[in-house]
Parts: structure tokens; C-alpha cells; sequence
């Protein structure tokens, strides 16, 4: 499949699941929500204690899946991915980022103070997926 026109369809959702690799190489699978990001790249929003997260920094290399509209229909995304500083003060490059991502993926929040100290004491950071190749099947709905 074509990178681009894997990166198109998924342009289109947001929600899929992160694989990243354990210490064991056995795959860890994560629901995610994740937004398009500059370029063809592709941005979610982590913990910095999640197995995922741990996961990347030892092995950059992960996975998305995105399913369509029916089983079917879906990609998978393999990429490159790089870890933002962990957020550590609301004014900070990271939490910065993190509103960026907010915004792209739900709009405006209510209180972005809040917010802002919210990203700090979760220790949020931002995972960037830069697409290598992908496959999948992107068939019409029937």
C-alpha cells in the first residue's frame, strides 16, 4: 500500500491502536486517540510511567492501526517514533505541544489552566510518529 494514501485514510479518523515492542519482543498493544501532525507525521499524547512509553524509548520503532468503516477496511502505519520531554512546567515546549494536540484532536478546552497544570502532574509528553511504510486494505464500504 501506498504511504500516502495510507496516511490520507487515516487522516480521516482517530482513534487506533500503538504497537510497540516489549523488552521480550513480544508486541504491546494500546488503544490511542492521535491527530495528524506536521507533515505526514502523526501525534498522541502518553504518560511518562506507561509501558508504552518505556517501550519507545528503548525501541522507536512502532505500529499503527486504523480500521475503516467495516472490518475490512483498515491500515497499519509503520514508523519512527520521538519522545518530547516530559511536561514540566504549564508554560513549557511540551505542555505547548500538548495544547497544539488538544486542540487538533477536540477543540477548545474549558479551562486551559487546568489543562495546563493537568499535563504537568500526569508528567504528559508527546510521542511523534514519522511514517516509514505502511499496508493495510482500504476497499468500499459495501
Amino acid at each position: 500500500m501506498d504511504l500516502t494514501d495510507a496516511l490520507s485514510f487515516a487522516r480521516d479518523r482517530r482513534h487506533g491502536v500503538l504497537a510497540t515492542i516489549r523488552a521480550n519482543g513480544r508486541p504491546q498493544l494500546s488503544n490511542i486517540l492521535y491527530v495528524p501532525g506536521q507533515g505526514d507525521s502523526v501525534t498522541i499524547s502518553v504518560t511518562a510511567d506507561r509501558a508504552k512509553t518505556a517501550n519507545l524509548r528503548r525501541d522507536p520503532r512502532a505500529s499503527l492501526y486504523v480500521v475503516g468503516d467495516t472490518f475490512w477496511q483498515y491500515v497499519v502505519i509503520e514508523a519512527a517514533a520521538e519522545l518530547s520531554p516530559v511536561a514540566a512546567d504549564p508554560g513549557d515546549d511540551t505542555v505547548e505541544a500538548l495544547v497544539a494536540y488538544y486542540r487538533a484532536g477536540q477543540g477548545e478546552h474549558p479551562n486551559w489552566d487546568e489543562y495546563r497544570a493537568t499535563m504537568v502532574a500526569d508528567r504528559r509528553l508527546v510521542v511523534t510518529l514519522h511514517p516509514e511504510r505502511a499496508y493495510g486494505m482500504v476497499v468500499p464500504a459495501s
